[in-house]
Parts: structure tokens; C-alpha cells; sequence
């Protein structure tokens, strides 16, 4: 078992970094680049027309979204150098401009909202075993990775529920299904190989005469198994809700269980549902081990480590995860996914039956 947790090694990130600097030096280049590819956004839209250009402007058009990437990988390049302390405050929050500042109050709405076209949302989940039972049923929360470690959400694992079942709360205290601080949870199957991750909505048995109390999908994820069992890279598949010209998730209130996102999938309905996967993990034989490049994100190799894609340009990372501590783990986010969707598709990677470390 000892390449298990070989999947993503930090050298790796060491071994990368040549390529990236010429990457930022020929910056000249990355705009042409940018009008041949897709602008990603492009990617996620299911539903009406494409966005106007008038949208584009009042977000973030794809140029700036290009150049906000590209001060964004220098600045987690520089995140490593010590002496920070030194900085003035103005300087500290130029070197930050990835997590915008929230309001508190606004928390349940911040969480189901698609991050910024072109902001990179960049959180940390810790991991908390204390206690009795924590050690089976750990709480885990996640938090805005910059100055003021702004509380999003926590999550923790149900007791005597047959299958694996998250509850996602935007309390750190109140964990309970009934409270008013229920967002959302995570369900896996029996084999603990697909989980879906649905909004705090009405069961379709409780529905009202227009469905719109119904709960929503957000995501679904499955995991395969690949000739190593789960000891080699995992393969994710993530399916979420298209986005609609408005830059808004398409509703998905399935009526019933073969109308949810992974039947959809399965039968390969896939009217405003979009499928996402990890980005593969290349072989290095220096290290002996599968590599990533993380942008200095991550610093521990694990086999939860992993970064989700559109195939048609994996270049843009919609989401990355992966550990910097025993227990403390990165969780970066893109548009178009929420807080909830990227911390659920985080828990579902925790779950028992996957994990082998």
C-alpha cells in the first residue's frame, strides 16, 4: 500500500515551476491565446442564449479573467517566501485579491452563489477528529483562505444512516437536519461510489402545487475504480446543473429518483447538465510517483489530492483540493461552482469506502 499516498507528490511542484515562469514572462501571448480558445465560461451555459457582451462587461471580461489568472499563479508562487509580516496592510491586500470580502449576514447566499467570472475563490477545510465519536464522525469546516478566515460552512457525517449522508451547515455549532442553519447535505450510494449533493429544499413528497419548495440537485460525483483499486489515481466524474445566459445554475428538482443529475447522467440525458473530471495525473519517474502542478496550493502528496475540469479545456481549473497539513486541506473554487458544491465534492472524497490512506 505504500504507493497510496504517491498519487500527488509535492516535488512535483518544484518540478513545474521552470515551465511556468517562461508561461508568465510570455505574457504577450496569452490573450491571443485566449481568442482562440472558448472563453470558458462558454463551457457551462445549457439553457437561453449566450451571455450579451453587455454581461461580459458588468462581470469580468475573458481578458481581465486572463490577467487576474496570471497575478494570481505569481502571487501563490511568492505565498511560499517568508518575512509577510513585514508588509504593509495596502501591500498585504494587493498580494490577496483571490477571496472577495463577505458580509456575514449574507452567508446562506454567498455559499449557493456561482463564484466571480474570473475569481478564484480560495478556501481551506480542516479537519476535527476530537472528542468521542470524532474520530468516526469528524466535523469539518471550511473557511475563506485569506486575513479574516471567514467562516463558510461545516459539515459532518450522520450517525445510523445506512448510507453515507453529510449534513451541510452555515453554523460551525449546529449540525441538526431540523435547524435553520441546514444548507445542504451530501448522499452516497450504498457502495459508497456516487453521492449527490442536494440544497436544503422540500423532499418532492412534500411538494407545493408549483414544485419550487423542491429541493434542488447541486452536483453529483462518482468515483471509479482503476486497476490498482483505489491505491492508484482515482478517476472523478463530477456532474453539475448548466448554467443559463444569466450566468445562473439551471434548477434541477427531480421528482423523483430517476430523474436525479446521475440518472441523467447514466442515460445520457444531458439537456442542462454539464459532466466535469479529474485532471489525470502524469507518471514522474524521478519522484516515482503521479504529479499535479498545484501552483504552491498544495504541499503534502495524498491520494485526495485532485483538480476537476471541463474536457475541452483543462487548462481551467474549476475546482482544486488538496492537503497542506495532517488535517487542514486547500480547497480553491471557480465559477461556476458555489461554496456547497465545492465542500461537498470535498466531503465525498473523505468518505470511508474511498479512502485508503
Amino acid at each position: 500500500s505504500t504507493q497510496c499516498c504517491m498519487t500527488v507528490s509535492p516535488t512535483s511542484l518544484a518540478a513545474t515551476t521552470s515551465s511556468d515562469e517562461e508561461d508568465d514572462s510570455d505574457s504577450s501571448t496569452k490573450p491571443i491565446r485566449s481568442e482562440k480558445k472558448k472563453n470558458p465560461v462558454s463551457l457551462f451555459q445549457t439553457g437561453g442564449d449566450p451571455p450579451k457582451e453587455k454581461k461580459s462587461k458588468k462581470k469580468v471580461p475573458p481578458k481581465g479573467a486572463e490577467s487576474e489568472e496570471e497575478t494570481l499563479e505569481t502571487l501563490q508562487k511568492n505565498s511560499n517566501k517568508k518575512g509577510k509580516a513585514k508588509k504593509s496592510k495596502k501591500q498585504l491586500k494587493e498580494e490577496r485579491p483571490p477571496s472577495p470580502v463577505i458580509e456575514v449576514d449574507n452567508l446562506e447566499e454567498f455559499v449557493l452563489q456561482p463564484a466571480p467570472q474570473g475569481v478564484t475563490i480560495k478556501c481551506r477545510v480542516t479537519r476535527d477528529k476530537k472528542g468521542m465519536d470524532r474520530g468516526l464522525y469528524p466535523t469539518y469546516y471550511l473557511h475563506l483562505d485569506n486575513d479574516k478566515k471567514v467562516f463558510l460552512l461545516a459539515g459532518r457525517k450522520r450517525k445510523k444512516s445506512k448510507t453515507s449522508n453529510y449534513l451541510i451547515s452555515i453554523d460551525p455549532t449546529d449540525l441538526s437536519r431540523g435547524g435553520e442553519n441546514f444548507i445542504g447535505k451530501l448522499r452516497s450510494n450504498l457502495m459508497g461510489t456516487r453521492f449527490t449533493v442536494f440544497d436544503n429544499g422540500a423532499n418532492p413528497d412534500r411538494a407545493n402545487a408549483d414544485w419550487s419548495n423542491v429541493r434542488q440537485e447541486l452536483s453529483a460525483v462518482v468515483y471509479e475504480t482503476n486497476v490498482l483499486g483505489f491505491k492508484g489515481p482515482r478517476k472523478m466524474t463530477v456532474i453539475i446543473p448548466g448554467m443559463n445566459a444569466d450566468g445562473e445554475r439551471v434548477p434541477i428538482r427531480p421528482r423523483n429518483d430517476n430523474d436525479g443529475l446521475l440518472m441523467r447522467w447514466q442515460n445520457r440525458n444531458m439537456d442542462n447538465v454539464i459532466e466535469l473530471h479529474n485532471k489525470a495525473p502524469v507518471w514522474n519517474d524521478e519522484t516515482q510517483s503521479y504529479v499535479l502542478n498545484f501552483h504552491g496550493r498544495v504541499t503534502h502528496a495524498s491520494v485526495k489530492n485532485f483538480q476537476i475540469v471541463h474536457s475541452s479545456d483543462p487548462d481551467y481549473i474549476v475546482m482544486q483540493f488538496g492537503r497542506v497539513a495532517d488535517d487542514a486541506f486547500t480547497m480553491d473554487y471557480n465559477y461556476p461552482l458555489c461554496a456547497v458544491q465545492a465542500f461537498a465534492i470535498a466531503l465525498s472524497s473523505f468518505d470511508g469506502k474511498l479512502a485508503c490512506e
